[in-house]
Formats: C-alpha cells, sequence, structure tokens
C-alpha cells in the first residue's frame, strides 16, 4: 500500500518547513516540497495534513511491557500492557524490560509480549534480568541471550537502591562487557540499562566502571535520573563526560509538572543537552511510595500518557519543539543503534508518524505504514482489545 501525505509541517525531528512525504509499505520513499502524480491511483492513499506537524512516532526507552510485580503483595501486579495505549500516545517503539519482581514476571514472558505486539503493530525490543545480580537470563548467558533471542537488544540491573544487588565497578563492567560483545556479534545496541534508586552510592559504581573499562559510555544508561538533586547532578556529570542518561517522566497529574520542571533546569545546566538525554515513561510499572523505614505506604502505576504531556510542557517553557522532541526520538534511536531507521523523518527509515494539530495534541498516527490513529480515532488495536 502506498500513503501520500501531503501539506505537512515536518520536524524530522529539525523542521524542515512545509513537505509531502511518500510512504511505500512500512518505508518512508521520498521527500519533497511537492510530490505529484499518485492522487486517483489504485492502492494509494492521500492523507492531506493541511499545516499539521509530522514528526518521528516517539521512542519509550523503559516500559514493563508485562506489567510490574506489585509491591504489596500477588493482588498488587499491575495489569499487561496494550497495544492501543501505546499508539494513542504517539508511541510506536519501546524497550521492555523486567523489574523488581524477577520470579512471577519471567523474561520468556517478556519476550512472547514483545513479540506480540511488535506482531501487532509496532516495534518493541527487550532487556534480559531484572534488577538483580548475577543476571538471571533465558540461555544462561547474558551474550547468548542477546545474540539468539531475536527482539533482545541488552540487559538490566538495579544500582543505588534498596530492592537492588548493589552491583561493584566490576559487576557492571562484567555486563558492559557482556552486552558490547553480544551487540558486536548481533548488530544490535548491547545496552546496559541501569535502574537508579536515590540510595547512597549514586553513580559512583558506573563513574568506577567507567574510569576502570574501556567500554563506550553509550552501551551504559542509567534511568530514573530525577529521583533526587544529587543524581541530577551525578546525571549532568556523566553527560558532560559523553555518557548518556533517561529521565522518567511524571506518574500522575501532579507528578508530571514536577518532573517536567526539573528536567527543563537539567536540560539548561552547562553542557547538557536533549543530544546525551532521553526520556521514558517507566509505563506499567509499579509505583511505589517507601517511608524512612522502608515501608511501602502506597502504590499506583506509570502510564505512557505523560510523556507528550511533558513534551508539550517542555515547549510551554520556551523549549522549541525540534529539541523537546529528541528526548523521544533521534537520541533513543541513537541508543538503540538504529540511527536513519526509527527516531527520524527520513528516506529510508521506518514509516512511523506523528502527527500534532495546531494546539500541540496527538492528532493521528502511522505505525510501520499503518493507519494506527487518523484524527483522534483509534483505528489500530490488540487482537483481545475491546
Amino acid at each position: 500500500m502506498i500513503k501520500l501525505i501531503k501539506n505537512a509541517q515536518v520536524y524530522a525531528p529539525q523542521p524542515l518547513g512545509l513537505k509531502d512525504v511518500l510512504v511505500v509499505g512500512d518505508k518512508i520513499c521520498r521527500i519533497a516540497d511537492k510530490i505529484e502524480g499518485y492522487e486517483g491511483l489504485p492502492d494509494v492513499q492521500v492523507y492531506d495534513l493541511a499545516g499539521k506537524k509530522l514528526l518521528p512516532g516517539y521512542i519509550d526507552m523503559h516500559v514493563h511491557v508485562t506489567g510490574g510485580g506489585g509491591e504489596q503483595g500477588p493482588a498488587s501486579r499491575v495489569p499487561e500492557s496494550q497495544l492501543s495505549v501505546f499508539l494513542k500516545n504517539g508511541i510506536t517503539t519501546c524497550v521492555g524490560l523486567l523489574g523488581t519482581d524477577g520470579i512471577t514476571r519471567s523474561i520468556e514472558n517478556l519476550v512472547a509480549k514483545a513479540r506480540a505486539l511488535t506482531e501487532e503493530g509496532m516495534t518493541v525490543y527487550t532487556l534480559t534480568n531484572n534488577y538483580g545480580f548475577p543476571a538471571t537470563t533465558v540461555t544462561g548467558s547474558v551474550e547468548k541471550d542477546i545474540v539468539m533471542l531475536t527482539p533482545m537488544i541488552g540487559v538490566k540491573v538495579a544500582a543505588s537502591d534498596h530492592r537492588s544487588s548493589n552491583p561493584s565497578a566490576e559487576d557492571l563492567i562484567s555486563l558492559g562487557v557482556q552486552a558490547r560483545r553480544a551487540g558486536l556479534v548481533s548488530n544490535t545496541a548491547g545496552l546496559v540499562t541501569i535502574h537508579m534508586g536515590s540510595g547512597k552510592g549514586r553513580l559512583n559504581p558506573l563513574f568506577d566502571a567507567l574510569a576502570k573499562s574501556d567500554i563506550p559510555m553509550k552501551n551504559f544508561l542509567p534511568t530514573h535520573m530525577l529521583r533526587c538533586p544529587e543524581l541530577i547532578e551525578d546525571g549532568a556529570k556523566l553527560v558532560r563526560m559523553g555518557g548518556f542518561i533517561d529521565c522518567t517522566a511524571g506518574s500522575d497529574e501532579k507528578d508530571v509538572y514536577t518532573s517536567a520542571d526539573k528536567l527543563y533546569e537539567l536540560l539548561h545546566m552547562e553542557g547538557v543537552t536533549t543530544e546525551n538525554v532521553t526520556m521514558s515513561s517507566d509505563a506499567f510499572g509499579s509505583q511505589p511510595k517507601f517511608n524512612d523505614k522502608g515501608e511501602c505506604i502506597g502504590l499506583t502505576y506509570a502510564s505512557p500518557k505523560y510523556l507528550h504531556r511533558t513534551i508539550k510542557l517542555l515547549v510551554e517553557k520556551g523549549m522549541a519543539l525540534e529539541e523537546a522532541i529528541k528526548l523521544l526520538t533521534s537520541t533513543p534511536a541513537k541508543l538503540l543503534a538504529k540511527e536513519g531507521v526509527k527516531g527520524c523523518v527520513a528516506v529510508g527509515a521506518d514509516a512511523d508518524l506523528l502527527v500534532l494539530d495546531e494546539n500541540l495534541d496527538i492528532d493521528s498516527l502511522f505505525a510501520k505504514g499503518k493507519t494506527a490513529m487518523w484524527q483522534k480515532q483509534l483505528l489500530m488495536k490488540g487482537r483481545f482489545e475491546d
């Protein structure tokens, strides 16, 4: 099927001006001021955006696609994700992973869920392991999991958190080397995503690992970096060194404003830019609240809807749209080793395209060339969704 998208203000993410975009199958084949001669041909669908903004579909680097393990017992386990929730929030690609619960939430189930969502219309990659160290894997090896399991692109671990195994610098080097080698063999990212708590160690284990090894910085991605001022300072230091950090959007109607303020301030620190910072939702992950005794006193779970809300808040604060969307497009694509394929509007790239209206609200979405949503009407859902 051929799609001709006309009169679009294209953000690639850099602004290209008013363009027409030709999509053949699941790829972008041409971008030009005017593309003519296709209207009226069989098997050609024409979409006139009338000046609306066309940008890359969002990439969410941290999603509990199988649901998070609740921290108030089995009844608090978070439900699995559904395709429609991603699509209506502009997300066409995500990285699925496990969290606290590596027992009832298995890597096998994670891989199956990722494959299911990909079959249904989006693109989902996965990370092996959970919070623990040594790593729990399917094949008995982090390297083998990444090389042999199709959606696998890296490994997860947790640090500086009372629920983590508190990996040392040597532990992180071990994971980094395994992920790096596997990434080279399988032509994947070889990413080590590090869940960061607000514990006393902060990013010190990672700083030590980088000082003692030759592993490229882009193979490590500490996440949840807005937890506290000290962690934000460590994150800014890592970015100035050439590393990358991931920041979690707010998890409720109040927290989204607080997190956006912190992210805006971080991005205006000296030496910190959107080229080395990503934003993710932690969607479907449990969001426990602990008191000073380490007791869980409340629990909710995160939603992907706060990603785009944060983009709008950043723009309202004065950030250019083309800079704000790098957090969810070109910078994640760089970490995923998918530059030129994901996170951009370019010839040869996947046709993951998000349309925003004059108020910067999500209007339409194309996922791998298919019309997932048109003029706020959702057209694609998971097989068993109502």
